[in-house]
């Protein structure tokens, strides 16, 4: 199984996976965000934020951008999610220390706004999968780094986006041994990594200097069952086809 996110790209050029069944969000933004979930088992239900619009009061705007999409496979519910990056707040935001135009905290602020609704969404969805017998799988891009092993520096990324406290600190509040677990932080152990994106600028992906953004979020009973864990790096700069690397988890289910 796989699940894909910044698919960038409308249904018509997304081609076709052989031997998998797709269940795929592309949004309506062009060039943008998209959403996908591949399985070797056909899916018995497939919801997605256009056909089935979240019920989470503040996700409606984000309801045509392709960040979301479940599916029903036998005994589990996998959902797959690209979560909106953000930005800095306006206070944080000083000339040449910001990469984009300052926006006086909009981008920020429209982040805080999803995590706050797809908090309520995520912990639907999550109850409603034990409930109908199944297990509940969240992976994808959060955006988001917990800890300060996910993080190469992770001292002055106190003040960037995705690690600022706040952030942190939702992750933390979704993350717990009665609700979800960070399968590959538990697998990995305490001790730095693995890491799964490094920037494009400088030598980042040379010296390994990166984050830990892309996430497997399990329930307890599935969570015990992850084996193993795996990044994907390539082994030079000029085979990077993405400034992420594929997050491999094993599961040890029968």
């Amino acid at each position: 199984m796989l699940a894909l996110q910044e698919l960038r790209c409308p249904p018509s050029e997304l081609g076709d996976f052989p031997r998998y069944h797709a269940t795929v969000d592309c949004g309506s933004v062009p060039g943008r965000n998209g959403v996908a979930i591949l399985s070797r088992e056909a899916p018995s239900a497939v919801r997605t934020w256009t056909s089935d619009p979240p019920r989470a009061r503040g996700l409606a705007e984000y309801a045509h951008e392709g960040r979301y999409v479940e599916a029903d496979l036998s005994g589990l519910t996998v959902a797959c999610l690209y979560l909106p990056k953000g930005g800095l707040p306006a206070h944080l935001q000083r000339p040449g220390n910001i990469r984009d135009v300052p926006d006086d905290g909009a981008k920020y602020a429209r982040k805080m706004r999803f995590l706050d609704a797809f908090a309520r969404e995520l912990d639907r969805n999550r109850r409603a999968a034990l409930a109908a017998g199944r297990e509940f799988l969240l992976l994808g891009d959060l955006n988001l780094a917990h800890l300060p092993h996910d993080v190469t520096n992770w001292r002055p990324a106190q003040k960037m986006e995705g690690f600022l406290p706040e952030e942190r600190a939702w992750l933390g509040a979704r993350i717990g041994p009665r609700r979800l677990v960070d399968v590959v932080r538990t697998l990995h152990g305490d001790r730095p990594g693995p890491l799964s994106w490094w920037s494009w600028a400088g030598e980042s992906f040379t010296k390994d200097v990166g984050w830990r953004i892309d996430h497997h979020l399990a329930t307890p009973r599935l969570a015990r069952a992850a084996v193993d864990v795996t990044v994907d790096k390539e082994s030079s700069p000029d085979e990077r086809l993405s400034d992420h690397a594929p997050v491999v988890v094993e599961y040890a289910i029968s």
